[in-house]
């Protein structure tokens, strides 16, 4: 297995996250300081990297920004529940962010679906993740987290 260093990547992982946002949503978010903290209601996007370098990437906001998000994604009205258009809204946006990121991690990178985990109170752990870096980025509607995970010692 190829190794990575994925703390080398923080400037690539925030310059990513502000293009795919700046094209998808019409709003670059900025890199901030703010340390993560489990909130009550939020979703988590994740897709997973499989070949010669193994990791995932986790997209994480809060529900009234997913709702949000999806609006500006789908241009449509904001949605007043959760439904099919906000998880495959999330998604896509990981799905892009994992798309961009993948031109960066070493060659023979593969991509899986993305799946996405919405609730209170829960954790979203990625099995064998060793490296991990998080961006907190801020937008006019709050707070949101990016988090690149390295796997390492699995075959």
């Amino acid at each position: 297995m190829v190794q990575f260093p994925v703390e080398a990547y923080q400037a690539e992982v925030g310059e990513i996250v502000g293009n795919v946002f700046g094209t998808m949503l019409g709003e670059v978010p900025v890199a901030v300081e703010n340390m993560w903290a489990p909130e009550t209601g939020r979703l988590t996007a994740a897709i997973y990297f499989a070949g010669d370098w193994k990791g995932a990437v986790l997209v994480e906001c809060p529900d009234e920004m997913a709702l949000f998000w999806t609006s500006r994604l789908m241009s449509i009205e904001m949605p007043v529940e959760f439904n099919d258009d906000v998880e495959d809204a999330l998604g896509e946006i990981v799905n892009m962010v994992g798309g961009n990121l993948k031109s960066v991690l070493p060659p023979g990178v593969g991509l899986s679906m993305p799946s996405v985990v919405r609730g209170k109170n829960y954790s979203l752990k990625v099995c064998g993740g060793n490296f991990t870096i998080r961006k907190s980025f801020a937008t006019p509607q709050g707070l949101f987290w990016v988090t690149l995970v390295e796997v390492v010692g699995r075959s």
